[in-house]
């Protein structure tokens, strides 16, 4: 008998100092608001996946959350958010995120390793970084609806944060041959749908580089289905691939930031993607993504009580509330024109739209 999921894919939070202190209130913080125009979306998939571009480190000084921290030799900011942000990540009906970024190292070993705990508490799993060596070398495979799906995440760098030599297992650095064993792994545990998360890539750009290009095609000649990419804070193009046994393979090469702060003046970086796949289990076992449908998000920034106060809104939809004219509907219509040019349809007329 066949069976159909539905799996909504977003990249990056980037949970930014400036966000995080406009969701602290008199009695802690809290983070739902932020995304209440979008939870419907979330909530509504049986698989619902992000890029956790922070970490649970605690309350490691008394301006831990409040003040931007940098890393005293790049200067690059160095992320940490409060708990709260993990039961928002359950509120939303996430079940499962990637931990491999360039952030993950920002609070050390022992921030990469509390993250972890705050995540088996809310019950939401995740891969790219480990407690213990024996935990690096477990495949995280979850059944969605008879349907088993095995999921791994690389990142390309920790911010020149160097991970301990004694835990270099801590963290899945992009690498070929291990990342070829890991799918061959995973393969052996007969799943039926594997998904990669990638991040890597050049920051602020629109497109791919070469890398990103060739790391695609290794991993679907090596049996990766789905491939989720992270990193560039822009969104980057979608392609369809189809192997010679028919099934149809799926990559995106950066699904831009689901929240953020306006960085360097670029309203790329405010600009997101939900991607909806619908992934079907024939009765051969044959797996196939039926539709895909993309619903570009926008973090709004606006002054409240002499602070900035952010809320993600799906881009369509809220533009159509806008007078036409003002600023920031001229800003929102050129992101529109912008996902509508990188997303490339499936030859084979898989039904991909733009909602």
């Amino acid at each position: 008998m066949s069976t159909e999921i539905t799996i909504a894919a977003v990249g990056d939070f980037l949970m930014k100092t400036r966000i995080i202190n406009s969701c602290k209130g008199e009695k802690g913080y809290s983070f739902d608001h932020l995304f209440e125009p979008i939870a419907p979306y979330l909530r509504n998939a049986d698989l619902t996946i992000g890029n956790l571009e922070t970490v649970f480190a605690g309350k490691t000084s008394e301006d831990a959350y409040s003040v931007v921290k940098r890393h005293p030799r790049t200067n690059w900011p160095m992320f940490n958010c409060p708990d709260a942000f993990a039961d928002t990540l359950k509120n939303l009906g996430f079940d499962f995120v990637s931990t491999a970024n360039n952030h993950c190292m920002d609070n050390g070993i022992n921030g990469l390793k509390r993250t972890l705990r705050i995540l088996d508490a809310k019950g939401i799993a995740h891969t790219g970084t480990y407690r213990t060596q024996s935990e690096a070398q477990q495949l995280v495979v979850k059944e969605v609806k008879g349907i088993k799906i095995g999921f791994l995440a690389y990142t390309k760098t920790t911010n020149k944060i160097p991970v301990p030599s004694d835990h270099k297992w801590a963290v899945d650095l992009i690498n070929p041959a291990k990342m070829v064993s890991d799918l061959k792994r995973l393969k052996a545990k007969n799943v039926d749908l594997t998904i990669v998360c990638l991040h890597m890539g050049r920051e602020y750009s629109n497109y791919p580089v070469q890398k990103q290009k060739d790391m695609v095609q290794l991993l679907f000649k090596n049996g990766a289905d789905i491939i989720l990419g992270a990193h560039s804070h822009t969104i980057q193009p979608a392609v369809f691939y189809k192997s010679g046994s028919s099934i149809r393979r799926f990559a995106i090469y950066s699904l831009g930031n689901i929240i953020s702060t306006r960085l360097y003046y670029n309203d790329h970086t405010l600009t997101g993607l939900i991607t909806q796949l619908q992934v079907r289990k024939l009765d051969d076992g044959t797996i196939r993504i039926k539709k895909v449908d993309f619903i570009p998000t926008w973090t709004r920034i606006s002054k409240t009580g002499g602070r900035s106060a952010f809320k993600v809104f799906p881009l369509t939809a809220h533009l159509k509330k806008l007078d036409p004219s003002s600023a920031e509907a001229v800003r929102m219509k050129k992101m529109i024109q912008h996902v509508r040019q990188h997303i490339v349809k499936d030859p084979d007329s898989v039904n991909a739209e733009i909602i």
